[in-house]
C-alpha cells in the first residue's frame, strides 16, 4: 500500500512558501468555489509545498461518502483509503513520471496550458467501485517553474478499465502517452474529426435524434448514420453516450453541452414530466420535474444537476 509521501518527489519538492502568499490565495479558493458550482464534475485544489489539499468542492462523485471538510482534512491519506490497492502504485508511477516529464520535457511558456489525464477506480462503501476521469493541470507556479498549486477536475470515465494515461499541452496537436508495461511516455497525434462528426455530435449532445440530426444537417440518414459510425471507431467507442463522454473529456466536439445524463421521457402528468435518468445505460434516477418543460430542457437541466452522482453512486 502507497504512504502519503511516495506522492511527493524531489522534481517537484517547492521551497518555502510564506504566510503573505498563503494570504493572496483566498481569491483563488473561491473563485474555485464559485466555478465548481457550475460544473457537474468534481474539484479539488492540491498544495505541493503543504503536502495536502487546500480545497474540495462539495461535489459527492468524488467524496466516497465523506464531506468536503473531511476529505480536504485527510489529504492524501484518501487515496490509501478508498484507491484499490494494486491501483495505488500505478498512481505512484503517474505522479513520479508525470512530474518529471514535466520538469524536463516542458517549456517554461507551456506550463501553464498543460494538463495530465488518467482514469483509476475510487472505493465506495468498502466493496463497490467506479472508475472516475482524473485531470490535473498547473495553477501556480514557484519562480524555479514547480508547481505549487494544482487543480484537480474529476469526473466518470469514458473508458471500462484503469490507466490511459495521457500527457496534454492546450493547442498542441500532438500529446504524450504513457506505457505503464514499458515505463516510458510515447507521442502521439491527437484525434481529427471532420466538421460533419463535431456536428453530429454536437447535436447529439442536445438530445437529438438521427432523424432531428439529419434534418438540421441537411443530410440524409444514411450519411448521419456513416459518420456516427466513422465517429465511433476514430475514438474507440461503442455508443453515443461513451463518445460524449470521451468528446467532452477530450474537447473535440465545437459547442460540447455538460455530458453525463441523458433523460428519457416516460409520461406527463398534469404540468410535470417524469423521467428516467441513464449512465451508461444504467438506470440511476427517477425524477419529477415541477414544470411543463420540452425532452431537450429536461435533459439539459439534469445534465447539470451535480446532486444526481449521489442516486448514480448508491
Amino acid at each position: 500500500m502507497a504512504n502519503e509521501e511516495d506522492y511527493f518527489i524531489a522534481a517537484n519538492s517547492v521551497g518555502a512558501i510564506n504566510e503573505e502568499q498563503y494570504k493572496k490565495l483566498d481569491v483563488l479558493i473561491h473563485t474555485t468555489e464559485a466555478i465548481s458550482r457550475s460544473l457537474y464534475q468534481s474539484v479539488y485544489l492540491i498544495d505541493y509545498y503543504k503536502k495536502g489539499f487546500l480545497y474540495v468542492s462539495e461535489n459527492p462523485l468524488f467524496l466516497c461518502g465523506h464531506t468536503a471538510k473531511e476529505m480536504k482534512e485527510m489529504g492524501y491519506a484518501f487515496y490509501s483509503e478508498h484507491v484499490p490497492e494494486n491501483e495505488q502504485q500505478m498512481l505512484v508511477e503517474i505522479n513520479s513520471n508525470g512530474f518529471k516529464f514535466f520538469e524536463t520535457k516542458i517549456t517554461p511558456e507551456d506550463k501553464h496550458k498543460c494538463y495530465i489525464s488518467y482514469d483509476f477506480h475510487i472505493m465506495l462503501d468498502g466493496n463497490r467501485k467506479v472508475l472516475i476521469n482524473h485531470k490535473l493541470t498547473p495553477i501556480l507556479l514557484t519562480e524555479d517553474g514547480r508547481i505549487w498549486i494544482a487543480m484537480c477536475i474529476v469526473s466518470l470515465s469514458s473508458q471500462s478499465t484503469p490507466g490511459h494515461i495521457e500527457f496534454h499541452i492546450e493547442g498542441s496537436q500532438k500529446y504524450w502517452k504513457y506505457d505503464l508495461d514499458f515505463h516510458k511516455w510515447r507521442e502521439k497525434e491527437m484525434i481529427q474529426l471532420k466538421e460533419e462528426e463535431k456536428q453530429v455530435l454536437t447535436l447529439c449532445s442536445q438530445g437529438l435524434t438521427m432523424n432531428e440530426i439529419a434534418d438540421k444537417m441537411c443530410k440524409s440518414i444514411d450519411s448521419i448514420k456513416f459518420y456516427r459510425r466513422t465517429l465511433f471507431e476514430k475514438i474507440g467507442t461503442k455508443n453515443i453516450t461513451e463518445a460524449l463522454t470521451f468528446a467532452t473529456i477530450y474537447k473535440l466536439s465545437s459547442n460540447p453541452q455538460p455530458i453525463g445524463f441523458s433523460g428519457i421521457l416516460l409520461a406527463k402528468r398534469q404540468n410535470s414530466f417524469y423521467c428516467t435518468y441513464f449512465l451508461h445505460n444504467r438506470n440511476v434516477a427517477d425524477t419529477k420535474s415541477p414544470y411543463p418543460i420540452k425532452r431537450l430542457e429536461v435533459i439539459r437541466w439534469f445534465n447539470q444537476k451535480s446532486m444526481v452522482f449521489n442516486q448514480s453512486l448508491s
